[in-house]
């Protein structure tokens, strides 16, 4: 055998072996890799062609007509089997990223306001619906407005480091705290009211947060209360109790009785605690109000007169009522929460039985 004709015969053979490399490339970095391995500058074409030197002038035009077939023979192959191997990628990953439209959609949970955060809606509302009006005040205050102006002198216990919390910062030299009760927005919307120069009647809601050094089952660092309170000509206990009375058969969906117990507030002569009838055992006696029948609830009062003047309302023509609740509380006793500390951990079963 010539030469020349041996040479053709092993393109012949790359030829086939490169078909049917390129056939069974599983990839497309199979098939460049076997494209460098037959047609890359040092590939098996290109080695073959390095024996061209050793035939005679008039073969080598030959052997390269047969080289540039081959090639691009080749490359039609590796061409159409780059084309298969993408189609079989596409249909690939459509079938994995395929959704069945038969299947029923994905239902969200729907979200819903905290339990306190309901509560004190719900509490703000009814209040709303008697004529009072829904103010806010600042949760960062004064030693005025949180003690001074509420009739509570500097050796009270509330001042002590232990009960309150007391900021490093100070506003024209007087101490900041975190507000101890949401009492200092009464301060506040009798001050804006008079300076204003408007005169009662003025009917006052005021939620939001509070904060003391406490913790246990019942109570928390944070909590929520809701103040209200009542300036008006001839305001009395009657008018105190009317509203009590309204407003807990309200919050809690029944009629229940209330009673009104002598006790002691710097803000407020006289003062008293107010106990609802027992609603788990309708005053039978349980371990719930601890066989008495009653449950305590809030702390109300007639707005000392101390308080009133802070303010510069005549204490001769007009007098009020306030009374302060804990949000926290009353939401336990209407849903039968056992632990205070359930409204803060943010346990995902406990906030969906709440709706949360």
């Amino acid at each position: 055998m010539s030469d020349i004709d041996a040479m053709i015969a092993q393109l012949e053979s790359i030829r086939q072996q490169a078909q049917q490399d390129f056939a069974a490339a599983a990839d497309s970095e199979v098939l460049t890799a076997l494209k460098v391995k037959y047609l890359g500058k040092k590939g098996e074409l290109t080695g073959v062609l390095k024996g061209v030197g050793g035939l005679s002038v008039e073969d080598r035009p030959r052997i390269g007509q047969v080289v540039n077939t081959i090639k691009a023979e080749l490359e039609q192959v590796i061409e159409a089997r780059a084309a298969e191997l993408g189609a079989q990628a596409d249909a690939a990953r459509i079938h994995a990223e395929r959704i069945d439209v038969s299947l029923p959609g994905r239902v969200m949970p729907r979200g819903a306001l905290h339990p306190v955060q309901q509560g004190l809606d719900e509490m703000t509302a009814i209040f709303d619906r008697m004529g009072f009006m829904i103010a806010e005040g600042p949760e960062i205050e004064t030693e005025f407005h949180n003690f001074d102006a509420l009739n509570i002198p500097p050796e009270h216990p509330a001042r002590a480091m232990h009960d309150t919390f007391f900021l490093r910062d100070t506003e024209n030299g007087e101490p900041m705290l975190l507000r101890t009760h949401t009492s200092p927005v009464q301060i506040r919307a009798m001050q804006r009211f008079v300076g204003d120069g408007h005169e009662p009647p003025l009917a006052v809601v005021a939620p939001g947060r509070v904060y003391r050094c406490d913790s246990d089952v019942t109570h928390s660092p944070m909590f929520h209360q809701v103040e209200v309170f009542k300036v008006d000509r001839d305001v009395s206990m009657a008018h105190l109790k009317g509203v009590l009375q309204y407003f807990l058969s309200a919050y809690f969906e029944q009629e229940v009785p209330i009673r009104l117990r002598p006790h002691y507030f710097p803000f407020t002569e006289p003062s008293a605690e107010v106990d609802i009838g027992c609603v788990f055992c309708a005053g039978k006696g349980c371990r719930i109000c601890k066989g008495s029948g009653w449950i305590e609830v809030l702390g109300s009062g007639m707005i000392h007169p101390n308080v009133l003047k802070s303010v510069n309302i005549d204490t001769s023509i007009y007098s009020g009522f306030a009374f302060g609740l804990g949000v926290e509380r009353l939401v336990m006793l209407k849903h039968g929460i056992p632990d205070l500390r359930l409204f803060f951990e943010n346990d995902v079963r406990f906030l969906r039985r709440m709706g949360a």
